[in-house]
């Protein structure tokens, strides 16, 4: 029974599409669907019929704005698919989608190559380790080069890309593949029928044994079996190169590329067949880890690091493998209100659970009941009876659990790793056109936020307006129209504004701050000497300067004057103080704290007065300190015609732009330049109409620069 299981577990791959808007991984995913029988007509992003762009939004606007799950079925493996947004605004879909995967597949455009979302979302899939391979897709376009694809991902991304393929033919000629590892050809009808193995065209015999060549010594380089085998024979047989490959592909150490063009269906199989070759099961990649619920004491509300038992292998931690027998646990990753009820979508790592079953959920620390389980096919689902180890479902039936939270038995319960969720950059004030429409938009905008949460609401303490902030502009958009769109709810919309954030340039020692309370029975006493000083250097203003971000903390006292657990309550109340701003209420970042010296009472210390003492103590420094106001920045990629440079290149100036890069792509001219993001409201209209229609850009963070004057002042 046992290995019954695993061969289970070994046929299965959960993977995302990962790429820059645009770059056609809705179409990748549509193909895979129609190449593995799992639809039977090929959907169109330009016609609104594909399957994974569902909601009207994403049809309306040619983009994937939700990340979407389906499942198919290629060579007896059983593949979960999940196909994430390219646009910036969205990027906590992907981050939330990779957080459980196992592999993903990198689309890149074979004209523009490694593009600035394409750097956004490979850095997102480093942080979680998750192995991936390449496809170079559009081949059949006018300037295609598969070559310099590659190397823009060497020289971009940092990997060792490894082509598996050599193009048949270039631009409109592209006709099929050379497969470097078995050394045949692979061509598709003008149809996009089946694929046609054959003999290698005779023209391409040399510079595909040459690449060959090239592949099996890079190969042998980098894995001990294949370099014993090219020793002794000079040369590696295909299994022996195929399992080199799939072992340095889990381990990260090559990306192999391949290439086609999904539009016209050439690529896919062999796309699906490296998937399975290359890609990791569930048993291939290391016990999800966790700690166990209620073995760490709860972590007070803004501490950094990791508290006792969050480790492996400390007090309390756990970890789940892979294995339908083990207690179950399980992660959310996305929550959808639908027609049909409230859809719950995870990720079982360890156990089973059966419809009807009673789980522990951490966030809310209750139990709650399984109603259905369900097989997602995008918008359409199918029920199951069980959902184990491996797979991704949606069940019905959870209330309270949010992205993030950890399902788990309720006699092992566990709390795994919550995907990270960005801070939002843009705010926008919303209101409902009627006094009578204000309880349905605060319901409204409160399952907008449990859906998403990237987006957070807040109320003005100043003016009393409800503000909802966000990634972006377009995300923004999005969602207000949503709550149109559901509710029939007519919503006012004040203009966006940025989130800004300050930061210490010039920092004060020694600054002393007693938390003294004595109300009758037990008193409140703490003491504590605080240094504080820059994380670091700062740039000139308006610049993309250095600035240091986040929050360091460490202690120096000597002798025990402040015993550890008083010490992690001083370092909560410093993140208490960080929070709320010393001056314009914008949250600090950017700064390392140090406790140098104390004091305590033998009665009247304790956690609370530690914490109080921290979070008055940082504020009273603070406002010893020079403070400069940082504003959000994005690194902007504009492709227009060559024509229009000019216009542009002033364009960008006259909205504080730097310019960082100009090029020549297949008769487009591309600039790069840092903007501020308060500049870029309203700059896709100004592009279009200086452009003709013709001109797009792309943007994504890249950090805050100190703010200039007026700026700062019109912030405050």
């Amino acid at each position: 029974m046992r290995n019954h299981l695993d061969r289970q577990l070994h046929a299965v791959r959960n993977l995302g599409i990962l790429a820059h808007v645009d770059a056609g991984k809705t179409t990748v995913t549509e193909r895979i669907l129609y190449a593995t029988g799992t639809t039977h007509k090929r959907g169109e992003v330009h016609e609104g019929t594909t399957v994974t762009d569902f909601d009207p939004q994403e049809r309306d606007r040619g983009i994937t704005i939700f990340a979407a799950a389906v499942s198919c079925d290629w060579d007896g493996h059983r593949v979960n698919l999940i196909d994430t947004p390219g646009h910036v605004d969205f990027a906590d879909e992907v981050e939330r989608a990779l957080r459980v995967l196992d592999g993903a597949v990198a689309v890149f455009d074979a004209v523009a190559g490694v593009e600035p979302q394409s750097e956004s979302v490979w850095r997102q899939a480093d942080r979680y380790g998750v192995p991936r391979i390449a496809f170079v897709n559009k081949l059949d376009r006018a300037g295609a080069d598969l070559d310099a694809a590659v190397e823009s991902i060497r020289t971009r991304l940092h990997p060792l890309p490894l082509a598996v393929q050599l193009p048949i033919g270039t631009e409109d000629g592209f006709t099929g593949v050379v497969d470097l590892i078995r050394m045949r050809a692979l061509t598709w009808s003008d149809t996009g029928g089946a694929v046609v193995e054959g003999d290698v065209p005779p023209e391409l015999v040399a510079p595909a044994l040459r690449r060959r060549r090239l592949l099996e010594e890079a190969v042998a380089e980098r894995h001990p079996a294949a370099l014993e085998e090219f020793c002794d024979r000079e040369t590696l047989c295909a299994r022996t190169l195929s399992d080199a490959l799939r072992d340095l592909t889990r381990t990260g150490d090559v990306l192999v590329v391949l290439c086609g063009s999904a539009y016209r269906n050439r690529g896919i199989e062999p796309l699906l067949d490296a998937v399975v070759a290359y890609l990791p099961s569930p048993l291939d990649v290391p016990p999800v880890s966790g700690v166990r619920d209620g073995a760490a004491a709860p972590r007070a509300t803004g501490t950094g690091g990791p508290a006792p038992g969050d480790r492996p292998g400390e007090e309390g931690g756990e970890r789940r493998p892979a294995d339908p027998g083990a207690p179950f646990a399980a992660l959310a990753f996305k929550v959808a209100a639908t027609a049909t009820g409230r859809l719950t979508y995870l990720r079982v790592y360890s156990g089973t659970i059966e419809k009807g079953d009673l789980v522990w959920e951490s966030g809310a620390r209750r139990t709650e009941r399984i109603g259905r389980i369900l097989r997602v096919q995008a918008d359409r689902h199918t029920r199951l009876e069980r959902a184990v180890a491996g797979d991704i479902v949606a069940v019905v039936g959870l209330r309270s659990a949010r992205a993030g939270s950890t399902l788990s038995a309720p006699e092992a319960s566990v709390v795994l790793e919550p995907p990270g969720v960005p801070d939002p950059v843009v705010s926008v004030a919303v209101e409902p056109r009627t006094s009578a429409d204000a309880d349905r938009l605060a319901s409204a905008l409160a399952r907008l936020s449990e859906e998403d949460p990237s987006l957070v609401v807040r109320t003005d303490a100043e003016t009393g307006q409800t503000v909802l902030s966000g990634m972006g502009e377009l995300h923004l958009e999005v969602a207000v129209e949503k709550i149109r769109r559901g509710l029939g709810l007519e919503v006012a919309v004040g203009r966006p504004r940025v989130t800004f954030r300050e930061t210490v340039v010039r920092g004060v020692s020694g600054v002393v701050f007693r938390h003294v309370k004595q109300d009758g029975g037990a008193g409140q006493f703490a003491h504590v000497v605080l240094d504080v000083e820059p994380l670091g250097a700062v740039g000139g203003e308006g610049g993309a300067g250095d600035v240091g971000t986040g929050f360091a903390f460490r202690s120096a006292v000597v002798g025990g004057r402040v015993p550890q657990e008083y010490v992690r309550a001083v370092e909560a109340g410093c993140r208490d103080a960080l929070a709320e701003g010393p001056l314009g209420g914008h949250p600090v970042t950017g700064v390392r704290v140090t406790l140098v010296d104390g004091s305590t009472h033998v009665k009247d210390s304790s956690d609370m007065a530690f914490r109080t003492a921290g979070r008055l103590g940082l504020r009273q420094a603070l406002r010893a300190c020079a403070v400069v106001l940082l504003e959000p920045v994005v690194e902007v990629a504009v492709t227009v015609p060559e024509d229009a440079v000019g216009g542009v290149l002033g364009d960008l100036a006259g909205r504080r732009g730097r310019i960082t890069d100009s090029t020549v792509r297949g008769g487009s001219a591309v600039v790069t330049a840092t903007v501020p993001l308060a500049e870029l409201f309203g700059y896709a209209t100004r592009l279009r109409s200086r452009t003709q229609g013709r001109g797009a850009f792309t943007a994504r963070p890249t950090g805050y620069a100190p703010a200039p004057s007026p700026t700062a002042a019109s912030a405050r």
